[in-house]
């Protein structure tokens, strides 16, 4: 039985199908009625059967497992000459993190029955729904920039999903997907009154920062951390925040993981934007380098260009709750890192050196202590920007 949703402001609950909506009434974000943790005692890393990649911890999803390549447990890395350890998220399928919130999104479309999804995205979280949905046998319009990646449209195309290009901002891309999402909804019964954007069986709204699937998923990165850190959790995580799903999906699971008495204690969550599109940073003061204050980060790093994150209060709770904190950096230090990554062997795309390089400004600001243990996921591979 597929779980309901349930609006954290209103306390409305939505009944789980294919025309469930995408957000509550009252326009907040939607999450779901169950909240399950295993009992006992974990196993050791060495003793886990990780055979089933995130699906692993499938005792703390809300949702069955019906779409799937195995993806996860990603490799953790020491990187001495940063004095960290990378989390080498580029090596899923699809060559980016966001596959981690495609197999529970897809998952849970299969569980609801629904028969074609639409997604925006700058590029991977819309590859990543797209293959996803190949592999479920459903449809997909993928809604992206009209200066999207050559490679990354090439994915979605490729994946026989159809991709939808839109000129404008980001937020032109997401408000375009929202009236498609909406107008069908519409239609879809003369009794909707229009005010609650709810889902049709024709287009159910996959999205990687408004849908509670894809968080479902992200929050894995948590569980495979502490496993491969021995249980225990690092003084430390340093993400790129755009709409936040890495950071929301580390949050909620170390949160679960104390909710289940498996860790004692939460990482500081450290969030990294890019100059031109850092609202969080905004909200929390508008913490930057003053070389970095005129120079527009957003440019290379066009993956996390959002200015507006759907779940913003949410992002800013989790800094607060953490004892974290958000730094925006210009194009220079951005390139900086991503000159560095690949010279240590790491091929990752642009958007992926920002939280390295952030990692070097907190320890320069003495936000981080020398010493401290800290895990920085590189997001995104090399290979997705040709």
């Amino acid at each position: 039985m597929a779980s309901d949703l349930i609006c954290p402001n209103c306390e409305t609950v939505y009944e789980a199908g294919p025309t469930e909506p995408w957000r509550c009434a009252c326009g907040h974000a939607l999450e779901f009625t169950e909240r399950p943790h295993p009992q006992g005692d974990p196993l050791p890393l060495q003793r886990l059967d990780t055979t089933e990649g995130l699906w692993t911890f499938f005792e703390f999803l809300p949702i069955e497992k019906h779409v799937t390549f195995h993806e996860g447990f990603t490799p953790l890395v020491d990187a001495p000459d940063w004095d960290a350890q990378f989390k080498l998220e580029y090596v899923f399928p699809t060559g980016s993190f966001k596959d981690r919130g495609a197999t529970t999104t897809l998952s849970r479309a299969v569980e609801l029955g629904v028969e074609r999804v639409i997604e925006d995205s700058s590029g991977n979280a819309g590859a990543a729904i797209a293959t996803y949905a190949a592999r479920a046998g459903l449809e997909a319009d993928i809604y992206v920039p009209a200066d999207v990646k050559q490679s990354k449209l090439m994915a979605i195309q490729r994946a026989d999903a159809r991709p939808v290009r839109v000129e404008g901002s980001r937020q032109d891309v997401t408000d375009a997907c929202i009236d498609a999402v909406e107008g069908e909804a519409r239609s879809a019964s003369d009794e909707q009154s229009g005010d609650t954007p709810r889902q049709t069986g024709a287009g159910w709204y996959a999205s990687h920062a408004w849908n509670p699937a894809f968080y479902a998923g992200t929050m894995t990165i948590a569980f495979e951390i502490a496993a491969q850190q021995g249980w225990t959790v690092p003084d430390a995580v340093v993400l790129p925040i755009g709409h936040g799903t890495l950071f929301l999906g580390a949050y909620r699971g170390f949160s679960l993981l104390n909710e289940a008495g498996i860790v004692d204690g939460m990482p500081r969550l450290l969030g990294a934007q890019a100059t031109g599109y850092a609202p969080i940073v905004d909200e929390l003061g508008g913490r930057r380098t003053e070389e970095d204050e005129d120079t527009d980060g957003a440019d290379i790093a066009d993956g996390i260009r959002i200015a507006e994150p759907a779940r913003k209060d949410e992002i800013l709770r989790a800094i607060e709750e953490t004892g974290g904190d958000a730094i925006a950096l210009g194009a220079d230090p951005i390139e900086t890192a991503l000159d560095r990554l690949h010279r240590g062997g790491f091929y990752v795309e642009p958007t992926c050196a920002v939280a390295p390089a952030a990692l070097e400004q907190y320890r320069d600001d003495d936000v981080l202590d020398a010493d401290a243990d800290v895990v920085v996921p590189l997001t995104g591979s090399g290979l997705k920007t040709l």
